[in-house]
Formats: structure tokens, sequence, C-alpha cells
């Protein structure tokens, strides 16, 4: 359990930022993407609520703002104090969308119970990939999806990729990452 202070808040935005750092250094060597990227200039419209709760826009960290101005598209964190919510919108296949699970192993968690499951009880509800991610006894968990123009959902940020690249899968698409500590003392990293 991890106590609720000031400096254990100020150490996980640092190792969040430190994880977006990662991220970004790995899309830029690893992403094969030859096209130029294609920045997201209209606002698409940002929820005022999830899952029946208000949010509010947070801050980017000084590493995730480097990582989002070389991102195609944007990205937007959202809380409503019991859970982060990141967007990230794009209008090109590209190699920088990559899963989550990819940042917190950077950042030093641990990976755990890697599913897919349904986002409502109903079975035709879209499916998203979700993990626990563990560290020095933070637990969190993480669920993620991806949406095309005409509401196909990927569970799976290759999967999706390899869809839009062939034009099956036609943008612009939104990232949905959905962040919750899993213990009740446990704080929003």
């Amino acid at each position: 359990m991890i106590a609720n202070t000031f400096q254990n808040r100020v150490l996980g935005k640092a190792l969040f930022g430190a994880a977006m750092l990662v991220c970004a250094l790995w899309g830029a060597a690893g992403a094969g993407d030859t096209s130029a990227p294609v920045f997201i200039t209209s606002a698409a419209e940002l929820p005022r609520t999830w899952q029946g709760a208000a949010v509010r826009p947070l801050a980017l960290s000084a590493v995730e703002q480097r990582f989002a101005e070389r991102f195609p598209g944007r990205i937007t964190r959202l809380t409503d104090d019991r859970q982060i919510v990141v967007l990230r919108d794009v209008t090109v296949p590209t190699r920088m969308l990559h899963p989550a699970a990819d940042c917190y192993r950077a950042l030093g968690y641990r990976i755990e119970g890697e599913h897919l499951e349904r986002t409502a009880a109903s079975n035709d509800a879209p499916v998203q990939r979700c993990f626990t991610a563990r560290k020095t006894g933070a637990a969190l968990r993480v669920c993620e999806q991806i949406e095309d123009a005409r509401g196909q959902h990927f569970s799976d940020a290759s999967a999706w990729y390899w869809a839009a690249a062939m034009g099956q899968s036609r943008g612009p698409w939104r990232a949905v990452t959905v962040t919750q500590p899993l213990g009740a003392n446990e704080t929003l990293p």
C-alpha cells in the first residue's frame, strides 16, 4: 500500500513521464512509418462525463508534451478523481499508437492477467484489452481499446494498425486507455 503523500504523487507523475519518454523513443526507433504525419487541427469534442461522472482535463507533463508534439494526432488526459482516461486521437496509421502495457513495462511495472473483456454486459458490446500493472505494492487496472470512424473497435494496437494501413479501417481513430487503482488506499499515478 502506498501512502497518498505529496512525495509519492510527484514520484508517480515523474515515473509516468519517464514511461512516456520511453514510449516516444521506442516509437521513433521502431516506427517504420514512412508516411508524413497528418496532425489533427480540428478539435474533436471531448467528453464532459465518463461512465456517468464529470471529468476534468489534466495537464500533460513536459515529457508527455514533447511526445505529443511528434505524435500524429492529439493526446488528452482526463480524470474524475477515481480513474485517469487517456484519449489518443489519430488520423493516420502510426506505430506511435502502441499498447499501454509497453509503457507500463518500460516504467518497471509487472504486467499480469492480460485478457479481453466486454465493455458492457451485452454479448455484442465491444471488447477491450485489460491487465493489471504492479510495482512495489501498487496495483493498477488498465483497459484499452481503439475505435474507428465507423464504430469498429480494436482491442489490439497491432491489429488496428494493420487494418488501418490496409484500408480496412477508416479514421479518424480514438484510442481510449482507462487506469484505476485496484486497492481502496491506492492513488492514481
